[in-house]
């Protein structure tokens, strides 16, 4: 059991840490796959994988909406 984690997060955290040095030794994705309980063929598979529509649209979104904080001096206010 436990929890899942969501598997984006999960390619990210293994991007960011497969070429750190544990005692000299590069700790790898498989090594990282094995201790999170994350099957290695997932995170390759998600690797491979193109981004949706969804993932490509709100990219441009937040692109929109950090251009929109800096224009308001980075602030945000709600209503």
């Amino acid at each position: 059991g436990g929890v899942r984690l969501p598997l984006l997060e999960v390619v990210t955290f293994i991007d960011a840490n497969k070429d750190d040095l544990v005692k000299g030794r590069r700790l790898g994705a498989e090594f990282i796959c094995r201790v999170l309980q994350v099957a290695p063929s997932s995170y390759y598979a998600a690797k491979a994988r193109e981004p949706s529509t969804r993932a490509r649209r709100d990219e441009a979104l937040i692109l929109q909406l950090i251009e929109l904080w800096e224009a308001n001096y980075r602030v945000y206010r709600g209503p």
